[in-house]
């Protein structure tokens, strides 16, 4: 049940309307999440209603014997079995396939969001930043929320915890009407943007890219930076739009990363609670940091990135992409460092350039995260360096999507802000007449049916 299916949104009105009127009723209201959160589960595959809730049981103890203790001993000894836990199950049914084509337990969703998620619950508490709840139902229907199975934003349970001991006895209409206008955006980019990109020449240039000339592939690239941006902050908004609905808040994921002057600032626009969630549990728990030797800082940075990476796959074309990324990070750090952190130069065209050289190389890195293997990124390589030009691949139609995907992501804030004013302060009635002539305008374009959001393999 993919977020952009109708029946997820049959599923989702059904929730919406069992959800509400329990809310006066604490653990009922709560029941409905959790019910929400297995059925979703279920209609992927049984054997998540045995792994989930037993799993989420064990961690739920863990944490409360975490607090209750007062030996440092004891509590290192509980934490460290939450880990190894949450790691086993990520390293069990994410990496054995890969390691061994016998391993015939391959399921069709991947479960590293509700590991992370899982993780962040009993370190938090561990180190005192949150309080385990005595309630497991709150618990179990935090850890494994719905709308964040399949792809984040990585949300601390311990958030989504404290929102549900608030009151709430009806939807605010400006949520609401945030809500809906986040779920159509999310639909726009899904499947008016990020599809049709990839239909249309992304996957092809990708898949057979001796077949196009240097100047297509290189279109290709630039394309795909577009279709993901589009696919993956698509999700976010109808995830997000999705939890507002049941009044729940979850993280921003996305800031127009494409407008960052640098790799650090990008990977603070970009997947915020993936990088957030590295930053916090992985390169703060690595040694060193606290030496007076600086080369912990710069080996940490490309450990931390290099691990992101191989958590999207074991291969080396997701291991070359943290590479680039994590040591694109160090160097970025030691100049800085160089620099006594000066402010970098606030003309105009001095940004715009740091804007464009940083563009360059997140496409050149997204060149390894999308080839199906490292001889093929190899070849991308090969075919853009070939310097030969023609359009015939090119349609006018690609084009213009291209041209306002990017138009849209480089659109002042503000005409955001305007349009989710406008929409969110109309009648009901318009929202719901906007959103029908918006289904009218997918079913015509998006005729041909639509792919899962690309996150879900991860």
């Amino acid at each position: 049940m993919l977020l952009f299916s109708p029946t997820y949104f049959v599923f989702l009105t059904a929730i919406f309307f069992l959800y509400w009127p329990l809310t006066r009723i604490r653990a009922l209201s709560l029941a409905v999440i959790l019910f929400a959160n297995y059925f979703f589960y279920l209609k992927f595959d049984l054997f998540y209603l045995a792994l989930i809730p037993v799993a989420s049981t064990i961690d739920f103890l863990l944490a409360l014997g975490i607090q209750k203790s007062k030996h440092q001993g004891l509590r290192r000894m509980l934490v460290s079995l939450s880990i190894l836990l949450n790691l086993g199950i990520l390293a069990t049914f994410k990496y054995m396939p890969l390691v061994n084509s016998s391993w015939t337990w391959v399921f069709p969703l991947g479960i590293s969001f509700y590991t992370f998620q899982a993780l962040s619950y009993t370190i938090d508490v561990y180190r005192r930043d949150a309080k385990a709840t005595d309630s497991i139902l709150a618990y179990l229907a935090a850890v494994s929320f719905f709308p964040t199975i399949l792809a984040g934003p990585i949300t601390r349970p311990a958030s989504l915890i404290s929102q549900f001991e608030k009151k709430r006895k009806t939807l605010l209409p400006a949520d609401g009407g945030r809500a809906l206008f986040l779920i159509g955006l999310g639909l726009i980019k899904k499947l008016l943007i990020a599809d049709y990109l990839a239909d249309n020449l992304v996957n092809r240039v990708f898949d057979l890219p001796k077949l196009y000339t240097g100047f297509e592939v290189l279109i290709g690239v630039y394309g795909y930076a577009v279709q993901l941006y589009y696919d993956f902050s698509g999700y976010s908004d109808i995830a997000i739009g999705s939890a507002l609905l049941l009044g729940l808040k979850l993280p921003v994921n996305f800031n127009r990363p494409y407008e960052s002057e640098n790799i650090a600032e990008f990977w603070r626009r970009w997947h915020i609670s993936l990088s957030s969630w590295l930053r916090d549990y992985l390169y703060f728990s690595l040694p060193g940091l606290r030496s007076k030797w600086k080369i912990f800082t710069y080996s940490n940075l490309v450990i931390t990135m290099l691990l992101g990476g191989l958590w999207h796959g074991a291969s080396w074309n997701f291991a070359v992409w943290g590479l680039l990324h994590g040591v694109a990070l160090a160097l970025q750090r030691a100049i800085q460092a160089y620099r006594h952190n000066a402010k970098p130069s606030v003309n105009p065209v001095a940004r715009l350039v740091r804007i464009f050289v940083t563009i360059q190389f997140v496409c050149f890195a997204w060149i390894f995260f999308r080839a199906p293997n490292f001889q093929a990124a190899m070849s991308i390589l090969e075919r853009i360096g070939s310097l030969t030009f023609s359009t015939a691949n090119i349609s006018g139609a690609f084009a213009l999507i291209l041209f306002i995907g990017v138009l849209f992501h480089f659109a002042p804030k503000r005409t955001y802000e305007f349009s989710l004013k406008i929409y969110s302060s109309s009648p009901a009635v318009v929202q719901a007449a906007a959103l029908a002539l918006l289904v009218l305008a997918i079913q015509y374009v998006a005729a041909t049916g639509s792919a899962p959001f690309i996150y879900t393999k991860f």
